[in-house]
């Protein structure tokens, strides 16, 4: 569908925006927990440097697992961002989602005390959410009965709860909300704070996901699949993406949180800006739980449809990143739907993915890569797809095999496509500042 200047742009999933009444949206701030490093700084450095996160995994057992390495958030200490009695009555991936947003507020010099708390709303992805928590607490129950259970097991196990922390710690009293479309419930997330941000509902959302489900029963239901990669050898070469090796993924476990930000608002402040988010474009396959339908063309039209919201022609965008979760399948189709969406173009396009570094951290995945993109444009490199020996033949774009390139960036796009047949893509590019 082409843009109609009497009828505005198309708006995320189908909503019509007039487009004499969009308004900008920038991101003011990043704020990271995992594998590779808590902080912004701290993740820039291994994401420059190439480092993998993945390692054998020390939190239980894993002699018997066919996959035996994972990316753990090492080095975290929950009491350093909330005080230890909340930490002992949530989930690990809330505590990590409290951890991000602080990090991400702190990082964008944001006084939310001094900002109308209305306006001021929360947008949370995640996939498996409490998971670890039930796991946990189920076996406490099971094991020692119903009297060892921790009395905040009610309220700790909904998916909701880490969204709750975000709230309850600032104070923030928005419209907010958590999203769950699998692996892209957090740029999914981005979206729908996209559009409160631009529709005037809010004027900054706290957005992005977090995960933690490095757990035995995640492990063991995952391998059964066949879907983890059973490559323990070398942990780190583990992850190998677009790859002739390709041989399934591995997990990961953190929060990535974004400060979406109306553009004046951004500037009346004097807020650093990383980039402007363009547009969102999002589609479900109605196909298959795991494998894209062989014709692409929902995936391909998420892409499309961020692309014409963003007004950006296949040739404007210098940058892709990729889903690439290294099953084979999987891989192949994502090549076909690059074709499909940017057309010759995606031949010409850098394209690289995070997840070998980070492990596959299922819905905080497209967060924590969003914000690699912002660090990407900010410092003018492109980082590799590490683990990258013999192409596959059907993989054939350039997915920046190892090394990463100097280059400046305008545009850039991120995607993710969720079991189930979810596809999300998010456009960013620099900002002009007018």
């Amino acid at each position: 569908m082409r843009h109609d200047p009497q009828r505005g742009f198309p708006g995320w999933c189908g909503v019509s925006v007039d487009s004499h009444r969009r308004r900008r949206v920038v991101i003011t701030g990043l704020g990271v927990v995992s594998a590779i490093g808590v902080g912004k700084e701290a993740y820039w450095n291994s994401l420059l440097g190439g480092r993998s996160g993945v390692q054998r995994i020390d939190a239980f057992d894993v002699s018997s697992s066919p996959c035996q390495v994972a990316g753990q958030v090492r080095n975290f200490d929950p009491v350093d961002y909330m005080p230890a009695q909340l930490a002992r009555r949530i989930d690990r991936f809330a505590q990590f989602a409290l951890a991000a947003a602080q990090l991400a507020v702190e990082d964008g010099n944001l006084q939310i005390a001094q900002e109308r708390p209305e306006k001021i709303g929360v947008v949370l992805g995640t996939s498996v959410g409490t998971l670890c928590y039930a796991e946990q607490q189920i076996a406490l129950f099971y094991e020692k009965g119903a009297a060892r259970i921790n009395p905040f097991f009610a309220t700790s196990v909904i998916p909701s709860s880490a969204t709750t922390q975000i709230l309850l710690n600032f104070k923030i009293k928005g419209p907010s909300q958590t999203i769950t479309t699998a692996c892209a419930s957090s740029t999914w997330a981005v979206g729908t704070g996209l559009q409160s941000v631009r529709d005037g509902i809010t004027d900054i959302v706290l957005v992005g996901g977090s995960e933690a489900p490095i757990t035995p029963l995640v492990l063991s239901t995952l391998s059964s699949l066949h879907l983890l990669s059973a490559n323990n050898g070398s942990a780190g070469a583990s992850f190998s993406p677009f790859s002739k090796e390709a041989s399934g993924f591995v997990l990961g476990e953190g929060a990535g949180i974004l400060v979406l930000e109306e553009l004046g608002h951004a500037l009346r402040r004097g807020a650093k800006i990383y980039a402007e988010v363009l547009g969102f474009g999002c589609s479900s396959d109605a196909y298959h739980l795991m494998f894209f339908d062989p014709a692409y063309e929902r995936p391909a039209a998420a892409i499309r449809s961020a692309l014409e919201e963003a007004r950006l022609g296949a040739d404007e965008v210098g940058y892709v990143n990729a889903h690439g979760i290294a099953l084979r399948e999987s891989d192949r189709g994502e090549t076909c739907i690059f074709k499909k969406a940017f057309g010759e173009v995606a031949y010409q396009i850098p394209i690289s993915a995070t997840k070998p570094l980070t492990g596959h951290t299922l819905g905080a995945s497209g967060a924590l890569e969003l914000i690699a993109c912002c660090l990407m444009m900010e410092h003018g490199y492109l980082h590799p797809t590490i683990n990258f020996r013999e192409s596959d033949p059907l993989c054939d774009l350039n997915y920046l095999p190892n090394v990463g390139i100097r280059r400046s960036v305008d545009a850039m796009v991120s995607v993710s496509f969720g079991f189930g047949g979810y596809n999300a893509a998010c456009v960013i590019r620099k900002c002009d500042g007018r």
